[in-house]
């Protein structure tokens, strides 16, 4: 059985949750919390297997509350906020920071999109409920502090390829789940003036899409925004593939965006950028896959490598789940195998001699 502590202040809210989840048979909510620091000691005594949190609530709120819970005993914490309120849903992803595995939306309403909503809640939980966490150092609560750091780990079995000499211009990232946070620390990583463009595929619920841009500008020295269809891009700037379309750059480096077929079930799919990225600049590109499930630009990671690129996976230690990184490793498509920090260190390392207008005799690798 998945034991959930369901942590919120309005017993309403509880009880809709606990229909929801109570439907599934193999779940079962073992305790509620209406506050945080009820929350906190109830994970001690009752070791759920997963915690399905408020992001707002009076006293400590999602952010300390995630904090405390990680820092004495490691749980996987879900956070659940309205999809109307922008400003608790940016809450959400700062309990991501502190090391939250994920952000759903609260069930309301009815018709379609309740019915997904409710989907997404049992799904999210099951998968969650697998992952595996560590126990982190306490942070503080000002703004614009910056990623937490996980505690530290046991030395990783990491693959590194040899240095790599080679001027990108092309930065493209596939993250799924536990990606917002890895991604998080590779953006964090990247210096004001960044000599490439990044483009960047999150599989993410689109009622958290604007959020997740806007906490993402917290993160980074960066411009972050959605990309634009037809809009050339710039190097120094960070652009998210919009849902629900696929997003790939056409030879005059412009975003193409289009409504194409879902890929591995998804739009966007990393698979499709990884694709464009390969058939426009391959040698002049560094291509990231981290965190998620499945295997979403997995075999296109390969193919970017076979022509050229640059190619970097996210290390099983680091990842919520390694399904996607994983499978690009077990195909042989990444050169580098690394923690987020190291990967954000690397891509600045190869930018570094690109400042302003990239050397065309630089790029070439034998």
């Amino acid at each position: 059985m998945i034991s959930v502590l369901l942590v919120d202040d309005d017993p309403e809210a509880r009880a809709r949750l606990r229909r929801v989840l109570t439907a599934d048979p193999e779940i079962t909510v073992v305790g509620e919390a209406s506050s945080g620091r009820q929350a906190v000691r109830m994970v001690q005594m009752l070791s759920p297997s997963v915690v399905l949190m408020d992001t707002d609530m009076p006293g400590m709120d999602g952010f300390q509350t995630t904090n405390e819970i990680m820092t004495r005993k490691a749980t996987p914490i879900i956070m659940i906020s309205p999809t109307q309120d922008e400003e608790k849903a940016e809450r959400g992803f700062r309990a991501i920071e502190a090391g939250a595995v994920a952000m759903v939306a609260m069930p309301s309403g009815t018709g379609e999109s309740h019915g997904r909503r409710e989907t997404e809640l049992v799904q999210t939980v099951r998968t969650m409920s697998e992952v595996r966490v560590v126990h982190r150092r306490k942070r503080g609560s000002g703004a614009g502090a910056g990623p937490a750091a996980p505690a530290p780990r046991p030395p990783k079995s990491a693959v590194h390829a040899p240095a790599t000499r080679a001027t990108i211009e092309l930065v493209a990232i596939g993250a799924s789940t536990g990606g917002p946070q890895a991604l998080q620390h590779v953006l964090a990583g990247l210096p004001r003036g960044f000599g490439a463009a990044v483009l960047v595929v999150q599989h993410i619920t689109p009622d958290f899409q604007a959020s997740f841009v806007a906490w993402l500008r917290e993160a980074t020295r960066l411009p972050v925004g959605f990309a634009v269809n037809g809009r050339a891009v710039e190097r120094g700037h960070v652009y998210i593939a919009p849902h629900p379309h696929q997003m790939g750059l056409d030879r005059r480096r412009h975003i193409v965006l289009r409504d194409d077929p879902p890929e591995n079930g998804l739009r966007p799919a990393a698979s499709y950028l990884f694709r464009s990225v390969a058939a426009v600049a391959p040698r002049r590109t560094a291509a990231v896959l981290l965190t998620g499930m499945g295997q979403d630009g997995a075999a296109e990671l390969l193919e970017l490598r076979a022509k050229g690129a640059i190619t970097i996976a996210q290390d099983e230690d680091t990842s919520i789940v390694h399904g996607m990184p994983g499978e690009a490793i077990r195909l042989g498509a990444a050169m580098h195998v690394l923690p987020p920090e190291e990967i954000g260190a690397l891509l600045a390392e190869l930018t570094r001699s690109t400042t302003g207008t990239a050397d065309p005799k630089r790029g070439r690798r034998s």
